[in-house]
């Protein structure tokens, strides 16, 4: 079912999570090295930049943009990490990757989640109970 030679659906599945997760790991990486002061000033710079940028709610196009919205954050992300992690010494980078690699296998509170879940519910209504009076 599948062409020759394109991997089975599950195995680019499988690649896709792991290329997802080394985005999230070496955003955290970024924004670690962007605070620590043996890195170059413009090393900083531009690692805060990008790890603002990745984990900031505002896009440069917003993503209900439709394909557009998307396509930046697969096209800007990646790049600016890369540009950043080249410009980061590569002992320090791997120091940063260890540490991120570390803050997230912590365990996720649900209970934080449900309780935050909760309060925007509760704001939603309230919101809507004004609008219709």
């Amino acid at each position: 079912m599948t062409a020759i030679g394109s991997a089975p659906p599950a195995s680019r599945f499988a690649r896709l999570r792991q290329w997802a997760r080394a985005i999230k790991r070496d955003v955290i990486a970024l924004y670690l090295a962007a605070r620590d002061p043996r890195v170059p000033w413009y090393a900083k710079a531009l690692s805060a930049a990008v790890a603002a940028y990745a984990l900031s709610p505002i896009d440069l196009i917003p993503d209900f943009i439709p394909v557009l919205g998307y396509l930046d954050d697969l096209i800007i992300v990646p790049l600016g990490i890369l540009a950043a992690v080249r410009l980061i010494p590569p002992t320090l980078m791997a120091e940063h990757r260890a540490a991120a690699a570390e803050i997230a296998a912590r365990p996720v509170s649900r209970t934080g989640a449900a309780v935050i879940i909760i309060v925007w519910i509760a704001a939603a209504l309230l919101v809507a109970l004004l609008l219709l009076r």
